[in-house]
This record gives structure tokens, sequence and C-alpha cells, in this order.
């Protein structure tokens, strides 16, 4: 298994759809945490997006995963970054 490390960037227009799906988008990565394939979330406290941590067999894998978050689906994320990323020293 692969660790992604991503990053959603949250446009202000879309405040609203994200407020309307949160409680979904929080239950889709409470699943994801409790499967082991999230080992991190948290929103960047500017509210300009959130940094996510993923594990996933390849690139692609990762990328279908976050497809399936609501916020995907509700066009609430402007972009995603997503980049593999080596753990040296840490609790993963």
């Amino acid at each position: 298994m692969t660790i992604f490390a991503v990053e959603y960037t949250y446009a202000e227009a879309a405040a609203g759809i994200r407020d309307e799906h949160r409680p979904a988008h929080r239950e889709f990565l409470g699943a994801l945490h409790e499967s082991g394939e999230l080992l991190f979330v948290g929103p960047f406290t500017d509210g300009s997006g959130a940094a996510l941590m993923v594990v996933a067999d390849d690139e692609a894998a990762a990328r279908a995963l976050l497809a399936r978050d609501p916020f995907a689906a509700a066009d609430a994320i402007a972009a995603v970054s997503l980049r593999e990323w080596k753990q040296v020293y840490g609790p993963f």
C-alpha cells in the first residue's frame, strides 16, 4: 500500500454546498478512517481547504477513493492535489 498526501482546495462560492453536504462528507471520512484508508484529515483554519492522508494501492485507486467523497459528487471541491508520500518518522 502507498500513502498519498492530498490537499483539497475550496472555492468560497461553494461554501453553502459544503455546508449542505458536510454531514455526509464527515460520515464518509469516518468510514474511511475506520477501514484504515484514511490516516488523518482536517480543514485548514483559514477555510481554504483541507489536508488528508490516504492509503491506496496506487494513484488511480486513491483518486477513485476520493471521487466517492460527497463533497466531490456535489462539486464542492475546487481542486485536488495528490502526491505520493514516504514516511520517515511518525505513527503511520
